[in-house]
């Protein structure tokens, strides 16, 4: 099962390729998502919380099958047998008086 937190999946043991930028919106390698899964982030809302992988301008639109397959794969389970993260529009910050005109 996913969500054990008893499943001994082993230390974190850096890779060849582990310095490859995976989320280009956060920058975020692969061996930073290998090693948050062996912290014991194993969701994509985790991973989504922990690193911000998938929360830049794109929302996950180019990262997020590529997390999931590494997080999978530290896992050693099918990529079907993890849930997508919760997807929300962007947010940025607007000025009062740019509200203030709407409602007059």
């Amino acid at each position: 099962m996913i969500n054990d937190r008893s499943r001994d999946i082993g230390d974190f043991v850096p890779r060849e390729g582990d310095d490859m930028i995976i989320c280009r919106c956060e920058e975020i390698t692969r061996g930073e998502i290998r090693r948050a899964v062996h912290d014991g982030m194993f969701t994509m809302q985790e991973i989504r919380r922990y690193l911000r992988a998938g929360m830049g301008l794109c929302q996950g639109q180019t990262c997020s099958r590529i997390v999931k397959g590494i997080v999978a794969s530290e896992l050693g389970v099918s990529p079907a047998t993890i849930n997508p993260a919760t997807s929300r529009g962007p947010i940025r910050p607007t000025e009062m008086k740019t509200l203030a005109q709407e409602v007059l």
